[in-house]
This record gives C-alpha cells, sequence and structure tokens, in this order.
C-alpha cells in the first residue's frame, strides 16, 4: 500500500464573509509531486497554509488534516521541522552573502556548524550556485536569487517540500533548470507540493493535481489523464477578432476567451481545413493542454 504524505479531508476556510477554501479533500503519496492548480484567488495558498498550521480551519466542519503523520494544529512546530518551503516572493536578506543566507537559515533548525557547513555546500552545488557563495543578493538574477531560495527551503533536508509558485516572472530555460532538480528531489524521497498558474509547469512535474476554482475542487487526477477524459485532441486558436464572423465553426466545440477563438475537435485535418482561408498570423494550430480543461470547466482562462 502506498504511504500517505498528506491526507485532507473536509478543509474549509472564510475570511468574513470570502470563502477561501470549501470542503477540500484530497491526499499525496510520499514521494511524489501534488498540484495545486488555479487563478490568484482561488484558495491555493490558504491551502498550503492550513497544511503548515499557519491557516487554522474553519471549526464548525468535519475536517481532518494530516501532514507527515502530524495534525498542523497541535503539531505545528514538528511539521515545520520536517517541512521546506518556498514563498511566492523573493525575502532573502539583501545585505548578506548566498553563503551567510544559507547559515543564518541553518540556525533556526539548530544544525552544528559542522553539518550546517556541509549542507550548504553540499545545496550550493546542488543549485549550481558554487560559484557565487560569496556575492551579494544583489547581484544574483532573478533565477539565482528563486535556486538559493530553494536551497534555504532544504537546509533541514526536509520530508516535504512545499513551492509556493515557484518560476513566476522567470524565463522558459531558467524555469526547466528548476523544473530538473525537482525531479531530482522526488527521486530521492521528498514529497512536493506546487501551487502554480502554469499549466505547463503543473504537467511537468506533477504526478497527481486538482484544478482549483473559487476556493472548490473541480477536477482531480494526472495532468494527461485529465486532458485525455475531458477534452478533444486539438484546438484551433483563431486570434484575429475581425475573422471571427467568417469562420465555419460547424462541428467543433467553441469556446471564446481574452479575444480569441477556440475551436475544438479530434481530426487534425478537419481544423486545418478552417485555417485555408486564413492568414498565417491569424490563428494558431496546436494539442489541447491543462489551459483548455481550466477553460472548459470553469468558462473562464486562467490569466483572466
Amino acid at each position: 500500500m502506498t504511504e500517505k504524505a498528506i491526507y485532507v479531508e473536509h478543509a474549509t476556510k472564510h475570511f468574513g464573509d470570502f470563502k477561501a477554501v470549501h470542503n477540500l479533500s484530497f491526499e499525496v503519496n510520499k514521494a511524489t509531486c501534488f498540484g495545486l492548480l488555479g487563478p490568484n484567488g482561488a484558495g491555493k495558498t490558504t491551502m498550503m497554509n492550513m497544511l503548515t498550521g499557519r491557516v487554522r480551519a474553519d471549526s464548525d466542519n468535519a475536517r481532518i488534516i494530516n501532514v507527515l503523520g502530524y495534525d498542523p494544529l497541535k503539531n505545528e512546530l514538528e511539521i515545520r521541522y520536517l517541512t521546506g518551503i518556498v514563498p511566492q516572493e523573493n525575502n532573502l536578506d539583501v545585505e548578506l552573502s548566498v553563503s551567510q543566507n544559507l547559515y543564518i537559515y541553518s540556525k533556526f533548525y539548530g544544525l552544528p556548524q559542522n553539518v550546517a557547513s556541509r549542507r550548504i555546500s553540499e545545496l550550493l552545488e546542488f543549485m549550481e550556485l558554487t560559484e557565487k557563495k560569496e556575492a551579494r543578493i544583489r547581484e544574483l538574477s532573478g533565477g539565482m536569487q528563486r535556486r538559493l531560495i530553494i536551497a534555504r527551503a532544504l537546509i533541514n533536508s526536509p520530508h516535504l517540500l512545499i513551492l509556493d509558485e515557484p518560476t513566476t516572472g522567470l524565463d522558459p530555460q531558467v524555469r526547466q533548470a528548476i523544473w530538473d532538480k525537482m525531479r531530482m528531489l522526488k527521486k530521492t524521497g521528498v514529497t512536493i507540493v506546487l501551487t502554480t498558474h502554469y499549466m505547463d509547469e503543473a504537467a511537468q512535474l506533477c504526478d497527481d493535481l486538482i484544478i482549483m476554482h473559487k476556493g472548490e475542487k473541480i477536477l482531480q487526477g494526472h495532468p494527461s489523464a485529465l486532458i485525455s477524459k475531458n477534452l478533444e485532441t486539438y484546438v484551433l486558436e483563431i486570434l484575429n477578432t475581425d475573422v471571427f464572423s467568417t469562420i465555419e465553426a460547424k462541428g467543433f466545440r467553441t469556446e471564446e476567451t481574452a479575444g480569441r477563438l477556440m475551436l475544438y475537435g479530434d481530426r487534425l485535418s478537419s481544423l486545418e481545413t478552417v485555417t485555408e482561408p486564413l492568414n498565417a498570423g491569424d490563428f494558431f494550430l496546436r494539442p489541447v493542454n491543462l489551459e483548455d480543461l481550466f477553460l472548459k470547466v470553469t468558462g473562464r482562462s486562467l490569466h483572466d
């Protein structure tokens, strides 16, 4: 039987009249990557904070939250010692060097100096920052700063790594490098919980995921399984609003969002026929992805 790192049953959290998370249930297997997907305000970060005890779930519902064998409300400290957290914001100490940022964080976990020094060297090598160990934070690129924040989250050799929008604002090459590190961590037995609004990131990393909308779970499953079960095979995006009225959409499922007309179908040749009278810059034909799934189940684009 697969061991569970996290078990959540009927988690709910309101802030006044605002429903941040409503009746959310899920399980996370050890040494897997679990994703919470959705736009800003979907409840992803609130759920993350409930896992670590930073936010208390509402007490008037039957809720159970277990993280690494502990109840966050009763054992917050134990969970924190076993968990690494990568926040959305870059909150490094800009007056200190790369190594000093890691060393100060090691003191929070009570690591002896010799253990901390060895761990810092390991993490700098792992995150490819050894040559920057004496550099001040302001000298680092955005991608290097994010890699350092991930290294800092690993200083205590955590069993669970929580990543809250870890690659927002980074270029594709840096994002890919961080994804590679996450895959390596998972192979060592680390469980990863990821929030992201990048659907390609979720597709690359997640073994299981939840799509959230307005605090609720809309769908759950493996990215490729969710796509194959709920979507057609291809989508034709019409980018030029001037030609919308000329498109022959009969026989296709259609969506319209953010100035784009989307035609969905299983036969590539049928969609190619639609493009014949169009200019090359008027359309984009591609396989469907998680963004299309989100649009179908919520009626809006992830970035609306």
